[in-house]
């Protein structure tokens, strides 16, 4: 690994840590420094001179300052004669917007897409895309990581009964619900919601069975928890003895800690794609799940020129 360099930005510093620990190699030395009117300066601390760069950056909330922090390395790097770019980012921010949903709306994930090309990213990988499609939006590689094998042996580690069911929040999250069950050898049940404005869903019947069942509800991502603890109300509401909540992403804006605390959950399971120091001393119950096997396998697996998919499934089995 003496050609390679994993620089950690201002959204995954302790993340990048753990991927360092794993690789056996030191985080590299990088400062990013803030004007007073708010410019974001990104200096390199060491030469990256024929070097293949890896930046560990979530672009979650403050969104556009992550992603600028990213952005102005990935130039800084390119024009300092780096080898090659990759940005990993765990957590895609934009990636909610995908699509014209709405006549005049923008695609800001193809933006972004763009904006991370023409600042000199050669790859680019990330965790659990919120739709996978958007890695069509790249003319570079780009590598989607499912976190969903490191939730489910979670899963199986503490619920080891024949009373499990898995349960999608929503119809766009079936697929991601299924595979969770065919881990889990559980059935599937999908809460049918609706939603009348953005952060805010309300949910409305319920197919499968939960009754006297431990239920474990699956999401990609959980923002303000509103779409969360109304599933959870439901399911209590159809019997389930026992409720689980697992994401990804665990964004976590607002109210949304305050709503996980009065839900009742048995526990709370979400990984650390986005730092989660804070909430994690607000909510104690919640238990978080390190990614930094995955992305050390991926970065080994890259700079070995191996295979990508069998790096990930030994990283899950030694973890």
């Amino acid at each position: 690994m003496e050609k390679t360099i994993v620089f950690a930005l201002n959204s995954s510093c302790e993340l990048a840590e753990q991927i360092c620990d794993i690789l056996g190699i030191e985080l590299g030395k990088c400062e990013v420094k803030h004007f007073a009117d708010g410019e974001i300066l990104v200096e390199l601390g060491e030469s990256v001179r024929g070097k293949d760069v890896y930046f560990i950056q979530s672009t979650n909330k403050p969104v556009n300052d992550n992603l600028m922090e990213l952005l102005i390395g990935i130039d800084a790097c390119k024009r300092a004669s780096a080898a090659t770019i990759n940005a990993i980012i765990p957590y895609f921010g934009y990636a909610r917007q995908d699509r014209k949903a709405k006549p005049r709306q923008p695609i800001s994930s193809k933006l972004v897409a763009s904006l991370l090309e023409r600042a000199g990213a050669d790859r680019v990988i990330t965790m659990d895309l919120h739709a996978t499609q958007i890695q069509g939006y790249f003319d570079i590689p780009a590598d989607d990581i499912t976190t969903l094998p490191l939730i489910g042996e979670y899963v199986k580690s503490i619920e080891t009964g024949n009373d499990v069911v898995v349960v999608s929040p929503d119809h766009g999250g079936t697929v991601r619900a299924r595979r969770l069950a065919e881990m889990l050898n559980a059935p599937l049940a999908i809460i049918d919601k609706r939603r009348p404005k953005p952060n805010v869903a309300e949910a409305m019947n319920l197919i499968g069975d939960v009754n006297g069942k431990t239920a474990i509800i699956i999401d990609d991502m959980v923002d303000t928890a509103g779409t969360l603890t109304s599933g959870i109300n439901m399911l209590k509401e159809k019997g389930a003895k026992k409720v689980y909540a697992a994401c990804s992403h665990a964004i976590l804006s607002g109210p949304a800690v305050e709503r996980l605390k009065n839900a009742n959950l048995e526990e709370f399971i979400c990984t650390n794609t986005i730092d989660q120091t804070k909430n994690h001393d607000e909510y104690p119950q919640m238990k978080v799940i390190s990614v930094a096997p995955l992305l050390a396998a991926t970065i080994n697996a890259i700079e070995h020129n191996s295979s990508l998919s069998s790096a990930l499934q030994n990283a899950i089995i030694e973890d």
